[in-house]
């Protein structure tokens, strides 16, 4: 019983982050592969954002109150996010 609760988180851990890495690959270019980017030499270092700070900002990418200069870039990239699918980015990136 014990290794079959252990095979089932691990595998559990695995989807999670296929699912984040799916959900952060449109961000890799600009961003970078661990966030560590300034995208288009203007961004905040995702990485280094709290993730409260990092959801809030994906928040006001998708509603429009957020981003400056960029908000024109990232509110497409947003909009289709959910806010599990925010919350996987940010557990995927900022450690």
């Amino acid at each position: 019983m014990k290794k079959m609760l252990t095979a089932i988180t691990l595998v559990a851990c695995t989807v999670s982050v296929s699912s984040a890495t799916a959900l952060y690959t449109k961000c890799v270019q600009c961003h970078g592969t661990n966030g560590e980017k300034v995208a288009l030499g203007k961004s905040k270092i995702i990485k280094d954002m709290s993730k409260a700070d990092f959801i809030a900002a994906m928040k006001g990418y998708q509603d429009g109150s957020y981003g400056g200069a960029m908000k024109a870039v990232m509110k497409p990239q947003a909009t289709g996010l959910s806010e599990a699918d925010i919350q996987e980015i940010a557990d995927f990136i900022i450690k």
